[in-house]
């Protein structure tokens, strides 16, 4: 895919004075300044994550009066249901919400929607469980803000609601069709805990559903007296973080930078699911748990019941967190064998109808816990918003992805006569429609991404975060590097450009990966381009390239060296 290079560059003398007043390379200095870190205090807090720069939780809005209700059902007795979702993040929430009230001695049940009966969200059904189990409050978990009619019915059957949750709330238009910030259309819960309906510059802003619930049980930490430490919940709040991609800066940073040390010698369940996914001896770093266990989590919400997935990491049985475990890595696999066929089917169908600005496909059968991934994917090789429906009757339930330009929950609202109902974020969202207006629903959001989107905003940005020459890629740089950790959303992995290298022996070796050395004067580094083979014959001839890659330590029969990951390259231009 052909892709736009972007070199990030700032005024020389700044970046030598951040270098010297911070103690760090130029190279660190310029990564920093592109990360919107530009001053000496600013260095040191974000070099140095810790548990300090956690936010006071009673200044998020809705804070004190959920504490003050929790506490009433603990003096009196109440019984307390949990209402979670079905994903890694709300299975991890969940589990935060369940640990913090056992250990404030509350009786209490959870409910984990089925994706296949339920679907997504806070509704109705919810309530008659409550009244089995003679709950009288309940508390959502990664969902509920757009509960408007179950909220009502749960005040008429005199059970209280606490909502916590970091989705987007319903908002309305105007007749210029630009969505307001102020007017929410709110569900009428005793309190609500979600920092979308409050300021956007609050350090709070861009939790994950687990990064509120663990906000939650900072509450309480944060009382005298209290029996319990944020360190009891910081592992999940970590997991859940991750799963759920959102930015790794401010207080998500802190919670996965601390919360991944806990995972290395975490509960029974965690310790299982590290065994059958083959990393129990490896470090742990945010992009791993984003392949290995993460997946293995959410298998269960997209094929079954993710329930019993709650018990993992709640039991303290070694016994019982095993068997969890091998039964979530057997639905993976059942989990990747749906998407492989679900992806295959979805291309055949857009080779047959063209690449629209937005791609909008639909099928009877597709399952509709996995069209989401496939929607991923199809998002990463076009770069393009794709939206799957899954057709199930007179009704479709669709998946949404989107690309950095193009807010999907936006444009989902200017699609709302065509839609039953939709929820979600910026860049991905849940939706159902009726299946014959999926036809004029792809027409509109065309139209939609048309009057916003430019051809260029439809070829991916290569942004690279420093020119360097090789000279500069040392141990000390590794070392500065890895000060950056954890990579992901908004502090991903830096990117380092060099131009007019000279190739020397390129070839393809293993599952068509391209190696080859990078020389530049006197200095050459070993290079690898996984799955980059393709590479190859475009090189012939081109002896001198520029480069973008990231630097590694390789280490092979006991020898380290450095080595660098290509992740594209071209004739020096």
């Amino acid at each position: 895919m052909h892709r736009q290079w972007f070199v990030n560059r700032t005024n020389p003398e700044y970046i030598k004075y951040l270098s010297r007043s911070s103690s760090v390379s130029p190279v660190l200095a310029q990564i920093l300044i592109n990360r919107s870190i530009k001053t000496p205090e600013q260095i040191i807090s974000f070099l140095n994550p810790n548990l300090a720069q956690l936010s006071d939780p009673f200044t998020i809005n809705g804070m004190e009066t959920a504490v003050t209700r929790i506490l009433k059902a603990a003096d009196q007795n109440e019984t307390v249901l949990v209402h979670g979702d079905y994903d890694a993040d709300g299975i991890t929430a969940t589990a935060i919400v369940l640990k913090l009230l056992k250990a404030l001695g509350i009786n209490t049940h959870y409910i984990i929607p089925h994706r296949m009966i339920n679907g997504y969200g806070f509704k109705p059904y919810s309530i008659q469980y409550a009244n089995q189990v003679g709950a009288s409050l309940i508390i959502t978990v990664d969902c509920g803000i757009t509960s408007v009619e179950t909220v009502s019915l749960c005040r008429e059957e005199g059970i209280d609601v606490i909502i916590t949750d970091h989705h987007e709330p319903f908002r309305s238009q105007n007749k210029d069709d630009k969505i307001t910030n102020d007017d929410f259309l709110l569900p009428d819960a005793l309190t609500i805990i979600n920092p979308k309906i409050s300021n956007s510059q609050s350090p709070v802003f861009n939790l994950s559903g687990a990064g509120i619930a663990f906000k939650l049980a900072q509450a309480f930490a944060n009382i005298k007296n209290s029996s319990f430490s944020i360190y009891d919940f910081l592992a999940l709040a970590a997991l859940g973080t991750i799963a759920d991609v959102v930015p790794l800066t401010g207080e998500n940073r802190v919670i996965v930078k601390e919360g991944l040390k806990l995972i290395e010698n975490g509960t029974p369940g965690l310790h299982a699911l590290k065994q059958v996914s083959g990393i129990d001896k490896r470090d742990l770093k945010a992009s791993l748990l984003l392949f290995t266990l993460i997946p293995r989590i959410n298998a269960c919400g997209r094929i079954s019941d993710a329930n019993d997935a709650i018990k993992l990491f709640l039991t303290d049985s070694d016994e019982e967190a095993m068997n969890i475990a091998l039964w979530l890595e057997k639905l993976n696999k059942e989990r990747q064998q749906i998407e492989e066929a679900i992806y295959t089917e979805a291309m055949h169908l857009l080779n047959k109808k063209g690449i629209n600005p937005v791609i909008v496909l639909s099928s009877e059968g597709w399952h509709r816990g996995v069209i989401g991934i496939v929607a991923s994917k199809i998002t990463e090789a076009f770069f393009r918003p794709a939206i799957l429906f899954s057709i199930e009757g007179s009704y479709a339930r669709g998946s949404a992805r989107s690309i950095p330009s193009f807010d999907i929950h936006k444009a989902l609202t200017r699609c709302n006569d065509y839609l039953t109902a939709f929820g979600g974020h910026k860049q991905a969202a849940g939706l159902e429609i009726k299946a014959e207006k999926i036809p004029d629903f792809e027409e509109h959001i065309n139209k939609i991404a048309k009057e916003i989107l430019t051809e260029k905003d439809l070829i991916p940005l290569l942004e690279i975060d420093a020119d360097v020459n090789l000279s500069d890629i040392s141990s000390q740089l590794m070392k500065e590097l890895t000060m950056l950790e954890p990579f992901g959303t908004g502090n991903s992995e830096p990117l380092l450009g060099s131009k007019r290298l000279e190739i020397i022996y390129p070839r393809i070796v293993g599952n068509n990966h391209l190696k080859m050395k990078l020389k530049q004067k006197n200095q050459s580094l070993d290079a690898i381009g996984f799955d980059m083979g393709s590479y190859c014959e475009q090189l012939t001839g081109s002896n001198i390239v520029d480069a973008v890659f990231t630097p590694h330590i390789n280490e092979w029969e006991g020898n380290r060296s450095l080595q660098l990951h290509l992740k594209a390259i071209r004739p020096s231009q």
